[in-house]
């Protein structure tokens, strides 16, 4: 049978000279909306509230980066200059009728310092930020970052009984951990608690540190500034090296 007198392929291939010009028409009406001067950008607005982003650090990231009008600006380009801002955690951008950008901006929310000068945030990520005043110290090797936020949470749980906050925990390069506990009425303590072992892990012997603290440590009237929780059963104490002489009732100096 002769192809030109078959209705159903005619039909088909009409149909389909008909969706590729309708693709066509909605590509060419694309490139002229986004290249239309009448429907200019005039406006990116930042709709919630930050407390560490500025309008002028806005402007300044975005100035020679938002090209075309409404229709052709580049939103990934326009996300992407703005994540780049200190304090900036992730950004959502949209178009809002007419002329304006609309911005929402997630900020770090800093939980404490990292040994090169950066800030960790809540989700145990580093981030560039300025100093904030009474934060902890966490440290570890590279990539350890979400590990050791994780363990100042839990370290900070299991020390609450006794009233301490860990102001420093850190990680070694051999996998042990050491924490500085800030004590109420106390000089704060160092603690090491050495590497994790399947029969004695780092929680259970803080946990057993805090148990008997109340009736060992605290009892205490000697200043100690380390103690050593490696022990399977038991701790050590050092106490520090004294920088004066104190005399007993002997006139002896000791």
């Amino acid at each position: 049978m002769n192809a030109w007198h078959n209705e159903k392929l005619l039909n088909g291939i009409a149909n389909g000279l008909f969706v590729v010009a309708g693709l066509l028409a909605g590509y060419f009406a694309m490139l002229f909306a986004a290249h239309w001067p009448g429907l200019p950008l005039r406006t990116v607005q930042i709709e919630n509230a930050v407390m560490h982003v500025t309008a002028e650090q806005v402007g300044a990231s975005l100035e020679g980066r938002v090209q075309g009008n409404f229709f052709g600006a580049d939103l990934g380009a326009v996300r992407a200059a703005l994540e780049e801002l200190p304090w900036v955690r992730r950004v959502e951008v949209r178009r809002a009728w007419p002329d304006r950008l609309a911005v929402r901006i997630e900020e770090h929310t800093a939980l404490a310092r990292w040994p090169d000068e950066r800030l960790v945030n809540t989700h145990g990520e580093l981030f560039v930020g300025s100093a904030v005043p009474g934060l902890p110290l966490l440290g570890g090797p590279p990539g350890s970052e979400l590990e050791v936020t994780e363990r100042y949470r839990v370290f900070s749980e299991l020390l609450a009984p006794i009233g301490g906050r860990p102001s420093q925990v850190l990680l070694t390069a051999r996998q042990a951990w050491q924490v500085r506990v800030a004590l109420p009425d106390r000089p704060a303590l160092t603690l090491d608690l050495g590497r994790d072992q399947p029969k004695h892990p780092v929680n259970d012997r803080l946990a057993r540190f805090v148990a008997v603290y109340p009736s060992t440590v605290a009892r205490l009237a000697a200043s100690l500034d380390h103690v050593d929780l490696r022990y399977p059963n038991g701790f050590a104490l050092r106490v520090p090296d004294l920088r004066d002489d104190v005399a007993d009732p002997r006139g002896k100096r000791t």
